[in-house]
């Protein structure tokens, strides 16, 4: 299984759900992420990350190809953006929108904006553990 999360600038929500689903999915699968521009990482996001025991400092902002989208048995988009201008998809590959607000434009605090990073985090790893479940049960059946 090839899992690609999309966004604009592959600086925050899909570096975050790439975190996740490395550490969620089973061994083997190949798991990226990147954006219709690259706008380099989010330290928030680095650091809430952290806090929940995942490490993407490692991961790469990277500009969406033409070879992620072919190897890709799924993109994910996560935001509006990237969804009204994902690149045309080979086809058989299956696409899904996550409609995530962008924490990297809350303000406040710091204490009120690192609150909605936190948001943010954990609403990714509830829908990428949402995601996960059934994608493995249906790699299970083509496997039988």
């Amino acid at each position: 299984m090839n899992l690609l999360f999309l966004c604009t600038g592959n600086s925050c929500r899909s570096q975050m759900a790439e975190g996740w689903a490395r550490r969620l999915a089973p061994a083997g699968w190949h798991i990226d992420s990147a954006g219709i521009e690259s706008h380099g990482q989010n330290p928030r996001a680095i650091a809430v990350m952290a806090e929940a025991g995942v490490d993407i400092s490692d991961q790469a902002s990277t500009r969406v190809t033409d070879a992620m989208l072919q190897a890709a048995d799924l993109v994910i988009t996560v935001c509006g953006h990237a969804d009204e201008h994902c690149p045309a998809l080979p086809p058989g590959t299956r696409r899904e929108h996550w409609p995530l607000q962008d924490p990297a434009r809350a303000t406040g605090t710091e204490d009120e904006i690192l609150a909605v990073f936190r948001a943010a985090r954990d609403d990714i790893r509830d829908r990428v553990r949402a995601l996960l479940q059934p994608l493995q049960q249906e790699q299970a059946q083509q496997q039988q």
